[in-house]
């Protein structure tokens, strides 16, 4: 196998030199863009309020980066661009300090009710009744709070919102997830180097966190799943990995984070010699992979890719539908700010293909009791059509293209 073993950790650790600072973070002038399409949306939508709860939502249209708890903490948007703060009122000198969007700041003290102050604040701002839009991502506390607070207004989903403007990334946005991916599939050229009989997967995964950070990931891996032989059978893993043998498919799966953007790769392949079955697999798989990939066009669907990679994989024997050995779940999800988010690539998601939408594609295939393949990069798509993060393996005898 060519670009497999050689090497040592120490020696790969040595030569990294950190990359992360020539890509710049989303500014302030980009965050307030987001601000004013959401407040087109919302006029759009008849929508006279929109509350974004602490964590990725406020962070992505405001720049306020602050971690959900057990106290509500969020900003309301209101459509002619007015946004209003909600926090602790002891935290108010803090909300300031993290302010990058400028807004008033509403504070209640820990006696009194958040939720008697949001709808306080909508009616103040002449929403006295209506749906309200909710952060999808609102905890049920905050959502029951307000609901059994008042009767004058019902609370809906800001999905059509939120989803709306995070699923078109912009260039600044695609660059920087472009640096990740860059770097990620840096370390995962590395760890093939430093594979050796006997190694064991923790040894791999710290490897794996290491590396990001030398290269300038401060938070080293966002994730990370190392799988040998059987074990790669799994999609997500299992309680105790086995350590590396002679011939085993090798299957790793990680991803950093850098500006808040994250990176998401899998590689799998064989340490040894491939059998005529791993070979026979992991074939199929990069030609399902190829297809979905060939089915991201401008105008079709989520599903559209999904059912791509099913007609391939059924071609060979393989599935059908979820069935094993075969692909048991959706052929990919969308990425940006969360590993996880719109679109995702699976048959009940009608969600049509635009420019500015990141996904990936990993249609595994798993064969029970023996190995999985899972081939992933990730997708952009251009008004050119799709364009590929990063390169696809090579071949299962090269699959770095050496």
């Amino acid at each position: 196998m060519i670009g497999i073993g050689g090497s040592t950790i120490e020696a790969e650790l040595k030569a990294i030199k950190p990359t992360a600072h020539l890509v710049q973070p989303i500014q302030k002038e980009e965050f307030q863009q987001r601000m004013d399409k959401a407040c087109i949306l919302m006029q759009e939508q008849n929508v006279p309020a929109l509350y974004l709860h602490a964590g990725t939502n406020l962070f992505y249209f405001t720049g306020m980066k602050w971690s959900a708890s057990e106290r509500m903490v969020g900003a309301l948007l209101f459509p002619n661009g007015k946004l209003i703060y909600i926090a602790p009122e002891f935290e108010k000198g803090t909300i300031f300090d993290f302010m990058l969007i400028e807004g008033d700041v509403k504070g209640w003290e820990e006696h009194e009710s958040p939720y008697q102050l949001f709808t306080t604040l909508l009616k103040e701002n002449g929403v006295d009744s209506g749906a309200i839009a909710m952060d999808e991502a609102t905890p049920f506390f905050v959502f029951d709070g307000i609901r059994s607070c008042q009767d004058s207004y019902t609370l809906v989903s800001a999905k059509a919102i939120t989803a709306g403007c995070r699923m078109i990334k912009s260039e600044a946005e695609i660059a920087i997830m472009q640096h990740a991916m860059n770097i990620t599939l840096e370390v995962h050229k590395a760890v093939a180097r430093i594979l050796y009989v006997g190694i064991s997967a923790k040894e791999v995964t710290d490897f794996i966190n290491e590396a990001h950070i030398k290269y300038g990931a401060t938070s080293g891996s966002y994730f990370c799943i190392v799988l040998f032989g059987v074990d790669s059978s799994f999609p997500h893993g299992v309680k105790t990995p086995k350590d590396l043998e002679e011939n085993e498919v090798v299957l790793v799966d990680t991803g950093c984070m850098l500006h808040d953007y994250i990176s998401d790769i899998t590689r799998t392949y064989v340490f040894g010699k491939a059998n005529e079955e791993q070979t026979r697999i992991w074939n199929i798989e990069k030609e399902t992979q190829q297809a979905a990939f060939d089915a991201a066009q401008l105008g079709n669907t989520c599903a559209d890719v999904d059912n791509a990679s099913r007609v391939v994989l059924e071609s060979h024997g393989l599935g059908p539908d979820y069935k094993l050995p075969g692909l048991p779940h959706r052929t990919g999800h969308g990425i940006g700010l969360g590993i996880h988010e719109w679109p995702y690539i699976v048959r009940n998601d009608k969600t049509v293909l635009r420019a500015g939408m990141t996904f990936s594609n990993e249609p595994m295939i798993c064969v029970p009791d023996k190995f999985g393949i899972r081939l992933e990069d990730h997708i952009y798509m251009t008004n050119d059509g799709p364009k590929w993060f990063t390169k696809p393996m090579h071949s299962i005898d090269n699959p770095f293209g050496i």
